[in-house]
C-alpha cells in the first residue's frame, strides 16, 4: 500500500492534536506519553485540556443540575481550540444529511464507511420516480438505492486467477473503494462480499488449515463475523487460540501474546494471525507491530480494519505494512440505510496460497439499480410489443402474416449481420452500466482528511469519557460513581469507542439491554455487546467476583480458565459525522440513571401511554 499522504501524516505527528496513534513496540509504554524534544508532554497537556472542558474537578449527582450545551461547548473550545478548526464536518452533515437534523436522531451504533450521502439518495429516488413514470413502470423501493447484489458460488483462487467478466459499473466501484482504502490495485485483489460473517467465512473456508494449523485472533470483545469464521475453520482442523486482555485495563497481555506468535517449538506453517488494530467496543488500541512480529514468525497476516476510522489506512505504519489478507464493511447511507456490502482484500501473492478445491457461497456481485430498474420496463414494452402483436394477427388473413413476416426476415438478414447485432446488443449493455459511481460520503472522508477527523473524533470520545465519570449517586460517602468505563480512560491515543455499564445506587449493574431501549425511546440508538477473553491477576479475585456477572457454562465444565469470563455492557461509536450535540445529549440521557426511581417511572410513563412497557 502506497500511502498518499505520508507528508500530512509526518506533519501531524508532530503536533499533539494527531499524534500517529498506531506506531508503537508490542513491549514498550505508548511514544504518547512520553515528553517531546520540546519539553511537552502531549498526553497530559490532551487530559489536562479535556479535563478543563466541563467545570473543573465537578462531579455531578441530579441530572437536572447538568450544565446547558451551550455552555459545556464553549468551556470545550476554550481548552481545546483545535476542536473549532472541524467544522467543515458540522457544515457537511448540516447540508447532506439533514435528516438527522430532522428527525433529532443521535445516532451511536455505526462502524464502517458510509458510501452516499442522504442528499444523494433522495436526488437518486426522485430520479427513479421521474424514469417510472415516462416508462409507466413503478418506482424502485428508496430502501435500496443506487445497487442490487447477486451471489455467486465460486472458488475464491479461481474466482481471482481467472474471474468472470466485471461490468463497467463494478469495475469503478472497486477502483474507488480501494482508492479510499489505500490499497493498491498491482498488489492486491478485491471481492465483493454480502457482509462482514461472509467475507471472514469465505476466507477460513479457502485458507488451509489443513496444513497451517492455527488461528490467532485478538479481540476483546465476541464478534459474531470472527467466531463464524472460527467455526469453518475448526471443521478443517485448525487450532483457533485467543489473545487475553489483562484487567482492568483490558491492555494486551503483552507477555502471553508474545509468548503465542512467537513459539519456537516450529517456526513455519503458523497459520493465520486475525488482527483488528482497535477495538470496536472498547476504543483500546493495539500496535500494527504485532503483525509485523507475527509475519517474522511464519504467520499470515489478516487485518480487520471494520473498526478503523476513515482515512485510517492512510496512516505511516499502515502505508507501509502490508498484509496478506484485508477485510473492510461500508454500508450504504448513514443513519438511513445500514445495508451494502463487505470487501475482502487478498494479496496477490498470496492467492497461491488458498485452497484450489474449495466453493462458498460468499462472493456477490453489484448490479446498478438502474441495470435491474431500466431491466424490467424493457421487458414489460417487450411484452406489451407481444401482446400487440399477438392481437393483430388474430385478425389478419395466413397469406399477409407469411409475406408480412418474409419481409421482416429479410430486412434484419440486410440491415443486421452478426457483428452489427453484437455490437448493437454490447452498446446496449453498456448504456446501463456504464459511467462511474459517485460514492459522496466517501468524498466527503476524503474532503475532511485524516488529521481532522483523528482529532474531531478524539476529542469528542475522551470529552464524553470525562462527562461520564463525572456522574456520582447522590448521598453515597463514598462517592459511588454511576458509570464504569472499560478499557482506556482519557487518552489522547484511544480509538473513538466506549464501552461501559451503569450502576444503581445500590452498586448493581442496570441490564445493558435495559439501558439500550431506554435510550431508543429517548431517540438515541446506542449498541449492546459482550466482552470476553479477559484475564485476571491473582490480586483481582476479589473484584473478579463481584465484576462478572456471568460465566461460560461450557468452559466452566472442564477444567478452569482464567478467560472463560464475559460482561456485558453499553457500546458507543463515534464517527466523522458525531457533534458536539450528541455527546451530550447521551450524557444527559445517561445521568438521569442517577434519579433512582428513574427505570420505574419509565415504565409507567410507557404504560400510560399504552405503549410497550419496559422489562427490568
Amino acid at each position: 500500500m502506497q500511502s498518499n499522504c505520508i507528508r500530512e501524516v509526518s506533519r501531524a505527528c508532530s503536533n499533539d492534536c494527531c499524534s500517529n496513534l498506531l506506531i508503537g513496540l508490542p513491549e514498550t509504554r505508548s511514544s504518547a506519553s512520553k515528553v517531546t524534544s520540546s519539553g511537552i508532554n502531549p498526553q497530559h497537556e490532551f487530559t489536562t485540556a479535556i479535563l478543563a472542558s466541563i467545570q473543573p474537578n465537578s462531579n455531578f449527582t441530579n441530572h437536572e443540575s447538568l450544565p446547558s450545551s451551550i455552555e459545556l461547548f464553549s468551556y470545550l473550545e476554550n481548552a481545546y481550540p483545535y476542536y473549532s478548526t472541524t467544522v467543515l464536518a458540522d457544515n457537511i452533515r448540516a447540508q447532506e444529511y439533514n435528516h438527522i437534523v430532522v428527525s433529532n436522531h443521535v445516532c451511536l451504533d455505526y462502524i464502517g464507511h458510509g458510501l452516499f450521502s442522504y442528499s444523494q439518495q433522495q436526488g437518486h429516488n426522485f430520479t427513479a420516480e421521474i424514469a417510472s413514470s415516462s416508462t409507466s413502470t413503478p418506482p424502485r423501493p428508496s430502501d435500496s438505492p443506487f445497487f442490487d447484489i447477486s451471489y455467486k458460488s465460486v472458488n475464491l483462487n479461481s474466482f481471482l486467477l481467472y474471474g468472470g467478466q466485471e461490468s463497467e459499473f463494478e469495475s469503478s466501484t472497486r477502483k474507488r473503494i480501494m482508492k479510499f482504502m489505500n490499497v493498491s490495485e498491482e498488489d492486491y485483489y478485491m471481492v465483493f462480499t454480502a457482509n462482514q460473517s461472509s467475507a471472514f467465512k469465505l476466507l477460513a473456508d479457502s485458507y488451509p488449515f489443513q496444513s497451517n494449523k492455527n488461528l490467532l485472533t485478538v479481540y476483546d470483545y465476541e464478534n459474531e463475523a470472527v467466531q463464524v469464521m472460527i467455526e469453518s475453520s475448526k471443521k478443517k482442523g485448525a487450532r483457533p487460540i485467543s489473545a487475553v486482555f489483562s484487567w482492568p485495563n483490558l491492555r494486551v497481555n503483552s507477555r502471553k501474546l508474545r509468548k503465542l506468535v512467537v513459539n519456537k517449538r516450529k517456526l513455519s506453517n503458523r497459520g493465520l494471525f486475525a488482527f483488528p488494530l482497535q477495538s470496536r467496543m472498547t476504543g483500546a488500541r493495539y500496535s500494527y507491530q504485532w503483525m509485523s512480529l507475527a509475519r517474522e514468525n511464519g504467520w499470515h497476516i489478516l487485518l480487520d480494519a471494520c473498526a478503523l476510522g476513515p482515512k485510517e489506512m492512510e496512516t505511516l505504519g499502515l502505508s507501509l505494512f502490508q498484509p496478506d489478507f484485508l477485510i473492510c464493511s461500508f454500508y450504504k447511507v448513514f443513519d438511513e440505510n445500514p445495508s451494502g456490502f463487505c470487501c475482502l482484500f487478498i494479496k496477490k501473492s498470496s492467492v497461491s496460497e488458498l485452497c484450489k478445491s474449495c466453493t462458498s457461497m460468499g462472493i456477490v456481485s453489484l448490479l446498478p439499480a438502474n441495470e435491474s430498474f431500466e431491466q424490467l420496463a424493457f421487458n414489460k414494452a417487450e411484452n406489451e410489443q407481444e401482446t400487440a402483436i399477438s392481437q393483430q394477427e388474430i385478425e389478419e388473413t395466413p397469406e399477409q402474416i407469411h409475406l408480412k413476416e418474409s419481409s421482416v426476415s429479410e430486412i434484419i438478414e440486410l440491415d443486421e449481420t452478426p457483428h452489427t447485432a453484437q455490437s448493437r446488443n454490447q452498446e446496449s449493455d453498456a448504456g446501463r452500466t456504464s459511467g462511474e459511481i459517485e460514492c459522496r460520503g466517501l468524498d466527503h472522508a476524503d474532503t475532511l482528511g485524516l488529521i481532522l477527523i483523528s482529532s474531531r473524533t478524539r476529542c469528542l470520545t475522551n470529552w464524553l469519557v470525562n462527562a461520564l465519570m463525572s456522574l456520582q449517586h447522590p448521598h453515597s460517602e463514598n462517592g459511588l460513581p454511576l458509570i464504569r468505563i472499560y478499557g482506556p480512560k482519557i487518552k489522547l491515543e484511544r480509538g473513538p469507542a466506549v464501552a461501559f455499564n451503569v450502576y444503581d445506587w445500590k452498586g448493581e449493574k442496570v441490564d445493558p439491554t435495559l439501558v439500550q431501549k431506554l435510550a431508543d425511546r429517548n431517540n438515541i440508538s446506542v449498541g449492546c455487546g459482550i466482552l470476553t477473553n479477559i484475564w485476571f491477576s491473582e490480586i483481582y479475585e476479589e473484584e473478579k467476583h463481584r465484576m462478572l456477572e456471568t460465566r461460560s457454562r461450557k468452559k466452566e465444565s472442564k477444567k478452569k480458565d482464567k478467560n472463560s469470563y464475559r460482561i456485558s455492557v453499553v457500546t458507543i461509536s463515534i464517527g466523522m459525522l458525531t457533534n458536539f450535540d450528541d455527546m451530550y445529549r447521551i450524557w444527559a440521557f445517561v445521568s438521569r440513571f442517577l434519579d433512582a426511581d428513574f427505570v420505574e417511572k419509565e415504565r409507567w410513563r410507557y404504560t400510560a401511554l399504552n405503549q410497550t412497557t419496559v422489562e427490568v
